[in-house]
C-alpha cells in the first residue's frame, strides 16, 4: 500500500512528497498539469522558505532579497531581514527544481486528478490508488476541501491578484509593496533582468488599470513585457479544519489569508515538513495544531493589515506609520520572516 498519496503537484504537494521520501515513505503525486506549472504568485520566498528549500537539497536560481520596503508615493519605510536573505524566484523555476528533486528520490508522479475519496479505518481510496494517507495539495480553491465540507463562508470583501513580468534590471534587492487607495502593487526581483509585479485589490478591473494607480512604479518598468497576465482569487479561504480522517490539507488548500505579506510558499514548505512529521510519529491529528502554530504570525499580521486596509482613513496611515516607527516595522518584518 502507498504510504502517502498527494493530490496536487505544486510546491506544497512536491515538498510533502520530498519530505515523505526522505523519511523512507512511499509517496505518489497525482497532478493533471505538465511540468513546470506557472500560476499567479508574488514569487518572493521569506528567509524561512529559502532555508526550507536548502534543507530539502533543492537548488534553485533566483534573486537574493534583503528585506521589505513599503511606499505610497511620498514616503517609504524599509526593514532588512535579520536572519539571512530571502529569495525571489520564478514560480516555474521553483516548480521544476522541486519536481526534479522529488523524482530523484523515487517519488512517482501520475498524470490525473483526484475527483473523489473513499476512506476507511486502514486507508484511503482515490484516483484508482490505495494509500494509508491522502494529502490535499490541490490549491486555493481545493476541490477536495469542498468535497469534504471543510470550507467556511466568508462575508468580507473579496480580494484578487494579477501578475506579470517585465524584462528590466531590478533596481533594488528589497521586495517593494506600493500602496494606493484601491490596492497594492507587489514588486519582486526574480532574476538579473526580470522583475515580477503583482497587483492586489478588491476591485475587479484590468491589470493596466490597476497599475496606473502607481505612476512612480510604472516609470521604472521600461523593459518589455515578459509574460502574460495571470490571475488568482478570491484570495481569502477560510477552513474549518486541516485534518478529516485520513485526509490532510496542505498549502493554499489548508487556508489562505492574503498575498499581501508574501508568505504563501514559505508557509507551504514548512507545513509540508510538519505534516510528514506528524504522520511519522503516528499523530496525524496533531497536524492541526502544528499548522495553526506555524501560521499564527502570518494570520495575525496579515489580518491586521487587511482590516486596516478596509478603512480608507486608516489605510492612508500604513506607510506613514511604518516610516515614523522603523523599529516597529522592523519587528513586524522579522516576525514574518
Amino acid at each position: 500500500m502507498i504510504d502517502v498519496l498527494i493530490a496536487g503537484g505544486g510546491p506544497a504537494g512536491l515538498a510533502t512528497a520530498i519530505h515523505a521520501a526522505l523519511a523512507g515513505m512511499e509517496a505518489v503525486v497525482v497532478e493533471p498539469r505538465s511540468t513546470p506549472v506557472d500560476k499567479a504568485c508574488g514569487e518572493g520566498l521569506m528567509p524561512s522558505g529559502a532555508a526550507a528549500l536548502r534543507s530539502l537539497d533543492v537548488p534553485v536560481e533566483g534573486h537574493p532579497l534583503r528585506g521589505i520596503r513599503y511606499l505610497d508615493g511620498r514616503r517609504q519605510a524599509q526593514a532588512a531581514f535579520r536572519d539571512g536573505p530571502g529569495l525571489g524566484v520564478r514560480r516555474t523555476a521553483l516548480h521544476a527544481a522541486l519536481y526534479q528533486r522529488a523524482t530523484e528520490l523515487g517519488v512517482k508522479i501520475v498524470e490525473g486528478r483526484v475527483a473523489g475519496v473513499r476512506q476507511d479505518r486502514d486507508g484511503v481510496q482515490a484516483a484508482g490508488l490505495r494509500a494509508r494517507w491522502l494529502v490535499a495539495a490541490d490549491g486555493l480553491h481545493s476541490p477536495l476541501r469542498a468535497l469534504l465540507g471543510l470550507g467556511l463562508p466568508d462575508n468580507r470583501p473579496r480580494r484578487y491578484g494579477l501578475r506579470r513580468h517585465y524584462r528590466v534590471a531590478p533596481w533594488t534587492d528589497f521586495v517593494e509593496v506600493h500602496w494606493a487607495a484601491a490596492g497594492e502593487a507587489y514588486v519582486t526581483p526574480v532574476g538579473d533582468e526580470l522583475v515580477g509585479v503583482a497587483v492586489l485589490s478588491s476591485r475587479r478591473r484590468g491589470y493596466l488599470e490597476h497599475l496606473a494607480d502607481f505612476p512612480s512604479l510604472v516609470a521604472r518598468l521600461e523593459g518589455p513585457v515578459a509574460t502574460p497576465v495571470r490571475g488568482a482569487g478570491p484570495l481569502r479561504q477560510r477552513v474549518r479544519a486541516r485534518v478529516a480522517g485520513r485526509v490532510l490539507l496542505v498549502g493554499d488548500a489548508a487556508g489562505y489569508t492574503d498575498a499581501l505579506t508574501g508568505e504563501g510558499v514559505s508557509l507551504a514548505l514548512l507545513s509540508a515538513q510538519a505534516l510528514v512529521r506528524c504522520l511519522l510519529t503516528g499523530a496525524p491529528q496533531s497536524y492541526e495544531s502544528a499548522w495553526l502554530r506555524l501560521s499564527r504570525r502570518h494570520r495575525l499580521l496579515t489580518g491586521a493589515l487587511l482590516e486596516t486596509r478596509r478603512h480608507r482613513t486608516a489605510a492612508r496611515l500604513i506607510v506613514p506609520a511604518a516610516h515614523r516607527m522603523p523599529a516597529l516595522f522592523g519587528a513586524a518584518v522579522h516576525a514574518l520572516a
